[in-house]
């Protein structure tokens, strides 16, 4: 039984003690205690008043002395109002620090019997991944490594979007204006020379737009009627009419864009344990809308048409499937989700999908909860908020996007300027500078984009983002590799079994902190959120560093004083490894 259960349980001893009443367990709130009053553990004790009768200083202070007297961790108590705060004794911490030595994978959680898919990355395979995808990616993964670590059983899927009038555009381009150019020819990553011939394609649709226009057709129609949006119609159709030529192609250029993938993704040391491709699935569905038409879920429209209405969930009226008998994206959605669940049978499926989606997946959980799928209420969609540079938002179809292997290479060489001009690197062998330098770039980029709720909208600033004394990942890895100067320095073997009996106020500190790490992964994992994580570690870097400048560690003379702070020390650097491992985020030795 840890800490809070202790006190929960006796709390509730107290109660039907002193007003000879029982309550549950959910009854007795706790709390931290505020930095300015004595104690670490604060009780609630608002809500026993009416039971006791008595003023709220009064039931927190006989509250108070029944846990001190019948409660071995606790050694004191004062109330302020309607808070009850507890001092804990030394001697329960100092027992909890050998307890964490001791464990191997400290924070990692039981079993919990239960599956979970995680979807992320989803791109389309006309361009390389910009920015947005990095968060998407980071998001996807790090969600997916803290819920394995809190005890599930995790999938993490990628469902490319590799068909459509969109491939359409970059293969239609690459014929026409290519000249045969491949990745070997022009020394061009393969996703990026397909998004070329996206941009490409889009330059000439404009022209052919405006020569319309001033030819006297409405924009609308122009659009409608240029020729090379024709042409990349009609090789969609062929394209679904499996003609050899188009497929030959189709398969050429998404072979090029799958390798440039696997480049970037290795770069963000992101993995995937299953993929979908949307020209499988795309025909997906239709058996599922003619199950819905017979159950009186759907409704067909004079054209053949097949619909949903929603409008008394507040929705509206929603197109399931065309009446010339082709899918739409919520038919092919509604057919993977019934495929995915029928390969992984999993309790829990999250979508790690932009805000601008969530429309769609709220139509999407309604009709599949309507056509009476009972796993459709796991399902989840994780809507994350755009990412912006100072510069302002991007746009990929004008070849202004912010792309992931630039983004990636830029934080790489600010990490090696930054670890130049600090001057403490010159002893290290180039090969040991190189791996330095990736190994900060990318955990300042991941840190910074995982610190901030995935709900908000987040403005990503490239050099504040790798300052190694601000709330950066550089910081936390800095205060890593400081620790493991400070063992290698002392080469001491450690005794968990430590003779010491009190502490101050830094160590006491320390070990509260580092105590919290396995309900920070619980909540982390509930709240799909790398947030708490990201910022937890934050704290306990600082705590560590506040210890560090105020405490002697390596000057001590005091040989069990020396073996406790470096147990401190040790224990530390274990939960900072363990928990940035979780973000994606490697950490140095030396730094």
């Amino acid at each position: 039984m840890n800490l809070s259960e202790t006190i929960i349980s006796k709390t509730q001893e107290a109660i039907k003690a002193l007003f000879n009443t029982e309550i549950e367990h959910n009854a007795v709130t706790l709390q931290d205690t505020r930095k300015e009053f004595e104690g670490q553990v604060t009780v609630v004790t608002f809500p026993f008043i009416k039971l006791s009768k008595k003023s709220p200083e009064e039931t927190g202070a006989l509250i108070g002395e029944y846990l001190v007297n019948n409660t071995e961790e606790v050694i004191a108590f004062n109330v302020v109002k309607g808070f009850l705060n507890l001092s804990i004794s030394d001697a329960y911490w100092i027992n909890s620090l050998s307890t964490i030595f001791n464990i191997k994978n400290y924070g990692k959680l039981a079993p919990k019997n239960s599956k979970v898919m995680v979807e992320y990355s989803s791109p389309n395979t006309n361009k390389p991944l910009h920015l947005g995808h990095v968060r998407n990616n980071l998001l996807g993964y790090s969600v997916a490594e803290i819920l394995n670590y809190a005890g599930y059983e995790v999938i993490k899927a990628n469902l490319v979007n590799d068909r459509g009038i969109h491939i359409c555009k970059s293969m239609l381009a690459w014929e026409k204006f290519g000249n045969g150019e491949t990745p070997q020819s022009s020394g061009l990553k393969g996703d990026h020379l397909v998004g070329k011939y996206y941009v490409e394609f889009d330059k000439a649709y404009k022209k052919e737009i405006e020569e319309l226009i001033s030819q006297g057709l409405t924009e609308d129609q122009a659009k409608k009627e240029a020729p090379l949006i024709k042409e990349a119609q009609d090789m969609l159709l062929k394209w679904e009419q499996k003609d050899e030529h188009v497929l030959g192609l189709w398969k050429m250029m998404n072979d090029w864009v799958y390798a440039g993938f696997e480049v970037t993704y290795k770069a963000m040391g992101v993995n995937f344990d299953q993929y979908y491709y949307e020209s499988n699935t795309y025909s997906l569905g239709k058996d599922i809308v003619d199950e819905g038409l017979s159950k009186g879920v759907f409704f067909k429209k004079e054209d053949g048409s097949v619909w949903i209405d929603l409008t008394e969930d507040g929705l509206d009226q929603k197109l399931v499937l065309r009446g010339d008998g082709t899918s739409v994206y919520i038919t092919q959605d509604v057919g993977t989700a019934q495929m995915k669940y029928e390969q992984y049978q999993m309790d829990r499926s999250i979508y790690v999908v932009g805000n601008e989606q969530e429309y769609h997946f709220k139509v999407l959980f309604l009709i599949l909860k309507k056509l009476g799928k009972p796993w459709a209420t796991g399902l989840f969609h994780l809507s994350y908020g755009m990412v912006d540079l100072p510069s302002g938002k991007m746009k990929s179809r004008e070849g202004t996007v912010v792309d992931a292997d630039d983004l990636i290479a830029e934080m790489i060489q600010s990490a090696k300027e930054q670890s130049e001009a600090l001057g403490k690197i010159t002893d290290f062998a180039e090969e040991e500078k190189q791996s330095l330098y990736k190994l900060i770039g990318m955990g300042a980029l991941k840190y910074y984009l995982l610190k901030v709720d995935p709900k908000k909208r987040l403005l990503f600033d490239p050099n504040e983002s790798i300052d190694l004394q601000g709330h950066t990942g550089p910081f936390i890895q800095y205060s890593y590799a400081r620790i493991q100067s400070i063992l290698r320095k002392a080469a001491l073997p450690l005794n968990a079994n430590t003779n010491i009996t009190a502490l101050n106020a830094n160590e006491k500190e320390c070990i509260m902190l580092m105590l919290k790490y396995p309900l920070i992964i619980e909540e982390a994992a509930s709240a799909y959120s790398p947030a708490l994580l990201s910022n937890y570690l934050y704290e306990l870097a600082k705590t560590f560093n506040k210890f560090y400048h105020d405490d002697p560690i390596l000057k001590l003379e005091d040989a069990d004083r020396l073996n406790f702070r470096l147990l401190i020390c040790k224990n530390i650097s274990g939960i900072i490894s363990s928990g940035m491992s979780l973000l994606g985020i490697e950490v140095p030795e030396r730094m």
